[in-house]
């Protein structure tokens, strides 16, 4: 169990923290787990030093942005969740915009658009900061984080220090980053965008977002498309064409609208959602011979 002491520690440095924090209103699937302590840094600095404290006091850690692509497994995390949703620093120069790992990508697709800059069109309506988006190499509509990725400020968690990361050394593929293997934290990002008609990049991220409305349930707690895209297919025909479309495992469902999502009806458990996942996994093995992947992140 994580003392006083280290929820003190903290608070006399300037940094919120909560023990006993319900998770079940930070992550978009809304499945209910407690975390032992939450951590709320609104700089690059205080999260370093968060970081640092909770190591030191050998505290396991989990970083969450928007909480809009993970769940927790169990009903306790007996560790601390480093929240960077107060990290929301932004600022433009020219055709470059620097933003904290706090920072919702879709507002800075809004503020993009704002400055007349292209390139963030198709980020527009994900549901993910900046943090989040580096970290999974977000993409949707033909575009990606990597397409206008210039460099990202990181926190090197072995070395104690924060360096900056150009776009070479970020190990890009399809929803995958370097960040992925562990070791760095982001804390931010530096884009490179292009000039462009105000007009119509808002008429593109409104084309985006009505195509959103349309195919994906966005009126129940899901954490996105809840499987990896397999080569040469997609997981929702694959789920769908197995006859799953409104399977459901308690209150975990496979959505009726679009089947590479996974949705909570209401008072879905963690429980509920890994063993729909199992049984949508093994039907569409035994139909396809495909393997799907998890996009989804659980920490257990």
């Amino acid at each position: 169990m994580i003392g006083r002491a280290i929820t003190e520690s903290l608070l006399a440095n300037g940094i919120e923290a909560k023990e006993n924090y319900s998770l079940k209103n930070s992550i978009t699937f809304r499945v209910e787990s407690i975390a032992a302590i939450a951590v709320f840094p609104d700089t690059a600095e205080k999260f370093v030093l968060a970081a640092k404290i909770l190591k030191d006091n050998g505290v396991r850690t989990e970083i969450i942005g928007n909480g809009s692509n993970l769940f927790f497994a169990n009903e306790y995390f007996d560790g601390a969740v480093i929240f960077t949703k107060n990290m929301k620093g932004v600022s433009v120069e020219g055709n470059v915009i620097r933003a904290e790992a706090g920072v919702l990508v879709t507002s800075l697709a809004s503020l993009a658009a704002r400055e007349s800059l292209s390139g963030l069109e198709f980020a527009y309506g994900i549901p993910a900061t900046v943090g989040g988006a580096v970290y999974m190499n977000a993409g949707a509509y033909g575009g990606t984080v990597s397409d206008v990725l210039f460099e990202s400020l990181c926190y090197d968690v072995n070395n104690d220090k924060i360096i900056k990361l150009p776009l070479s050394e970020h190990g890009f593929d399809y929803r995958k980053s370097v960040y992925m293997r562990g070791g760095l934290v982001c804390l931010g990002a530096t884009f490179t965008l292009q000039e462009g008609d105000r007009e119509t990049i808002e008429a593109k991220m409104r084309e985006n977002m009505t195509s959103r409305k349309e195919k994906q349930p966005l009126e129940l707690p899901s954490a996105g498309s809840y499987f990896k895209r397999p080569t040469g297919r997609f997981a929702g025909k694959l789920i769908e064409d197995c006859g799953l479309k409104g399977f459901s495992v308690g209150d975990a469902e496979v959505s009726k609208k679009h089947a590479g999502f996974i949705v909570n009806k209401g008072n879905a458990t963690a429980r509920d959602i890994l063993a729909l996942e199992a049984e949508v996994r093994h039907r569409v093995f035994d139909a396809f011979g495909v393997t799907l992947e998890r996009e989804v992140h659980v920490i257990e």
